[in-house]
Formats: structure tokens, C-alpha cells, sequence
């Protein structure tokens, strides 16, 4: 019988990130500076855990930010599963009034149970669960103990929703920054929490 515990840790800081544009599935970023140390302080977190595998998604920050601190012996699998929610024609913009209310407006409908909703032609939160399913299930299929997947903000929230299975509206109640991670625990086709939004290594406390 499978049982794993699974780290699941936020990318580092991008620009986007820094200067509060919209970044989504279709924004390819790379780490600025502090995104790179921010990767390091998680590896410090880490040093005790021989990881067994790790996955990121598709996208360059989350492979740069494993990259920072997993050496070349550990096996790396990127999955488009773990990418971030697409935010449509609203990706690559900058944050404005109108920006932000359209997500603000969204994101109450799906707080609401709307989860049909999507922002600028993009995903929603049923669409990006469904390949979550796809690339999780490989994860658990998949050899090792102690694993490792590093993806983005808003699809960490989905991906804990359905793993610990609360419906998808009570997303909002995971909150992450920048390289801050969870811990779940996997035994007897079972997730259960076991660490919350962990940012001590990142020297501040959660909000």
C-alpha cells in the first residue's frame, strides 16, 4: 500500500510577482534575486529531507526554484497538471482598478460555489482540478516516500480543497506567499494535513 508524505511548496518571487502584475498559466517568468533566495531558505528548510522524487509544473519558476537546492541525483518530472490557473486575457497585466475587481468579483462567485467562473476567458477552478487529478495520481503512483512539488499560488489552493476534500469554495482558507509550503500526509488513499503554510524560513510569521 502507497504512503508518502508530500511537500508542497510555492515558486519563488518573479517581477510579476514584485511589481503586482497578473501571472498565470501563460506567463512564463523566471526568478528575480529574491525569488532565488527565498528557493535557498526553502532548501535550508529542507536539508534534513532526503527527497525521493520531485515534481514541478510546466512552467520555468517552479523548475528554477527546485533547481536552487535539489542536486542532480534527485529525479525532477515536470507535469502541466501543476501549473498555475490560466487568468485568460488578463495575464501579463498590470493590477489596476478594473483588474482588480474583475478578480475580486470572481473569486466572491467561487467563494459562493460559482465555479464556473473564469477570469478573461481563462480556467476555472473544476478545470485546473481535473488535470490536478491526472498529475497527482502519478505522483502517488509513482516510486519513493518523501516527495516534493513545486507549483503556484492559486492552484496549491485547489489542489489542498480537493485532496483534503473540502469543496472548492473553501479555497481562500489556504492562504501562501512566495515559497512558503504545505505538508500532507498520504496513507490508506488518505490525504491529512500536516503542515500549515510554513514560512519560518522565510524569517516572518503567516498573516
Amino acid at each position: 500500500m502507497k504512503s508518502k508524505t508530500i511537500y508542497i511548496l510555492r515558486h519563488g518571487e518573479t517581477d510579476y510577482n514584485k511589481n503586482g502584475m497578473v501571472q498565470g498559466r501563460g506567463v512564463n517568468a523566471s526568478l528575480n534575486e529574491t525569488g532565488r533566495l527565498q528557493a535557498r531558505k526553502a532548501g535550508e528548510a529542507f536539508r534534513h529531507i532526503a527527497f525521493d522524487r520531485v515534481y514541478t509544473s510546466a512552467l520555468v519558476r517552479t523548475h528554477e526554484t527546485v533547481k536552487e537546492f535539489i542536486n542532480g541525483s534527485t529525479p525532477i518530472r515536470s507535469l502541466d497538471g501543476f501549473d498555475e490557473i490560466s487568468w485568460g486575457n488578463q495575464e501579463g497585466v498590470m493590477a489596476d482598478y478594473n483588474a482588480k475587481n474583475l478578480y475580486a468579483e470572481t473569486v466572491n462567485g467561487w467563494q459562493r460555489g460559482e465555479l464556473e467562473l473564469n477570469v478573461g476567458g481563462g480556467e476555472n477552478p473544476i478545470q485546473v482540478m481535473e488535470r490536478q487529478r491526472a498529475a497527482m495520481s502519478e505522483v502517488i503512483q509513482g516510486d519513493g516516500e518523501n516527495i516534493l512539488i513545486c507549483m503556484h499560488g492559486r492552484a496549491m489552493r485547489v489542489l489542498l480543497c480537493w485532496t483534503l476534500n473540502y469543496p472548492l469554495q473553501f479555497m481562500n482558507g489556504f492562504p501562501h506567499t512566495n515559497c512558503s509550503y504545505y505538508v500532507l500526509e498520504y496513507r490508506n488513499e488518505t490525504f491529512r494535513m500536516k503542515g500549515f503554510n510554513e514560512v519560518g524560513h522565510l524569517g516572518y510569521s503567516p498573516p
